[in-house]
């Protein structure tokens, strides 16, 4: 564990808050919800909670699944990470943080379909956040759609292609949104 310097006092309703800086650092957001652990020690620990990545092997075998069905690289992502991947190398995706593009979806909460990606492009429209948007994409084509669970997003599926001159359509817009709608059931309660 790594130790900030930083004291705060519990309020007489046993609140605590947490100090901006780390709220900025750890993507924390007002009305994130947050898993509080006790170890033996007695220290407590204050974890974000991801419901999509408590689907786990499910999102993995899903993943899988979409891949095996249209053959486009398949990225199923919570709040901030890709949670699960399909088509593409884990090393490149996995745990990830998401890109702008990305959380600019979930905040509109709309599937966006994206052409013409790539070819030399700088990458603008980066699914995973790599600091260097002079970089040249790697995608020709990406579908995101949010996964929605009462009026929030709390995650995203992504399809995408590296195959030249691909043109993405309705029929993976629909894909999308019919994945995110599904694992949006899995966690609604």
């Amino acid at each position: 564990m790594k130790a900030t310097g930083i004291v705060r006092r519990i309020d007489d309703l046993g609140r605590i808050v947490i100090p901006k800086e780390i709220r900025r650092t750890l993507r924390i957001r007002e009305g994130d919800p947050l898993e509080i652990y006790v170890d033996r020690e007695g220290e407590v620990i204050l974890k974000k909670y991801s419901p999509v990545s408590e689907l786990g092997d499910f999102a993995k075998e899903y993943a899988d699944s979409l891949y095996e069905a249209i053959g486009h690289i398949v990225l199923i992502a919570d709040r901030d990470n890709i949670v699960a991947v399909a088509g593409a190398s884990k090393k490149e995706f996995l745990n990830k943080p998401l890109g702008a593009i990305v959380e600019k979806v979930m905040e509109d909460r709309k599937a966006v379909l994206l052409n013409n990606l790539g070819e030399g492009k700088s990458c603008k429209n980066c699914i995973v956040d790599n600091d260097n948007d002079d970089e040249p994409c790697t995608f020709t084509a990406e579908v995101m759609a949010p996964i929605m669970v009462e009026g929030t997003a709390i995650g995203a599926v992504i399809i995408c292609s590296r195959q030249p001159a691909l043109q993405m359509g309705d029929m993976e817009v629909k894909l999308a949104e019919t994945a995110a709608g599904f694992l949006a059931k899995q966690m609604a309660p």
